[in-house]
C-alpha cells in the first residue's frame, strides 16, 4: 500500500489528476487559501496550504503529509506548463519575481526539502517528475506540425520548463547512490492524446509507480534518468518501456 504526495499542482486545479490516484491510494496535495477541504477528504484526498517562496513551508507541507499519510512512500512533482502559460501569458518585468517564486524557486525548495527527508528515513520512496510541456514560440515556427490555434508560451514559462527539466534529469542520477530511492521522469507534450485527460495521467502514474517501485534489482541511473512517454506501458522490469 502507497500513499501519494502531490506538489507543483493545486487544488482545485489538479483535483482530476489526484482522482485518478484515489482508486488505490491516499493523495496529499497544497491547496489554494480559502477552499473547504471537507469534500475533498471525502475522496481521499488530504490537502494543506503551501507558501512556495518559503523552504520552511516546502518541509513544513512535506512533515505535514507524513502525518497525515501513514503509508507516504511516493510522491510527484509536477510542472504543468499549459496552466504556467495562462498565468504568465505575457513577458512583463512584474511578472519575473512571481515567476521566479512560482516556476523556479518553489520546485529548488521542495526537491531540496524532499530529499532530505528521504536520506534521513531511508525507507523505499518513488519519486515521479512529471513535465507537461507547452512549445515555445522557436518551437512552433520550426515545427511541422501547424496549429493557428496555439498561442506559443511565454519566454519566462519556456525558461522554468526548461529549468524543471534539468533539475529532474539531474536528480534521477541520485539513484545510483541512494539504493532507497527510485526515478520515474514522465513527459507528456502538447500533441499526447491524454494531455488533457489527467485522470487517465493519474491513473497511468500509479500503474507505473507501483510496477517500478516492485521491480526486481535497483535502478540504475541510466534506467531512471530516460524520459518516458505519458501512457506508455511499463513492463516489470523497467527498461524496457515500449
Amino acid at each position: 500500500m502507497s500513499d501519494i504526495l502531490i506538489a507543483g499542482k493545486e487544488l482545485p486545479e489538479c483535483l482530476e489528476l489526484a482522482e485518478g490516484f484515489t482508486n488505490t491510494k491516499k493523495v496529499f496535495i497544497s491547496a489554494k487559501k480559502d477552499i473547504d477541504l471537507s469534500p475533498f477528504e471525502s475522496e481521499g484526498i488530504y490537502s494543506t496550504n503551501w507558501n512556495k517562496a518559503s523552504a520552511i513551508s516546502a518541509r513544513s507541507f512535506l512533515i505535514t503529509a507524513e502525518t497525515k499519510m501513514k503509508e507516504l512512500n511516493q510522491y510527484v512533482v509536477i510542472f504543468d506548463a499549459n496552466l504556467f502559460a495562462s498565468k504568465f501569458e505575457l513577458d512583463k518585468t512584474e511578472n519575473i519575481p512571481v515567476g521566479i517564486e512560482t516556476m523556479f524557486a518553489s520546485y529548488q525548495f521542495f526537491v531540496n526539502e524532499l530529499l532530505l527527508r528521504l536520506e534521513q528515513r531511508k525507507d523505499p520512496a518513488m519519486i515521479t517528475f512529471l513535465v507537461k510541456t507547452y512549445p515555445s514560440k522557436f518551437e512552433t515556427l520550426h515545427s511541422s506540425a501547424k496549429n493557428v490555434n496555439l498561442i506559443p508560451s511565454s519566454n519566462i514559462v519556456n525558461s522554468a520548463q526548461s529549468a524543471f527539466i534539468s533539475l529532474a534529469e539531474n536528480c534521477s542520477t541520485l539513484v545510483a547512490d541512494k539504493p532507497y530511492m527510485s526515478v520515474l521522469l514522465a513527459r507528456c507534450d502538447s500533441t499526447n492524446e491524454l494531455y488533457n485527460e489527467e485522470r487517465a495521467i493519474g491513473e497511468w502514474l500509479s500503474q507505473s509507480m507501483d510496477a517500478i517501485m516492485q521491480m526486481k534489482g535497483h535502478q540504475s541511473a541510466k534506467q531512471a534518468s530516460t524520459w518516458v512517454k505519458v501512457g506508455t506501458k511499463v513492463s516489470t522490469g523497467f527498461s524496457l518501456f515500449k
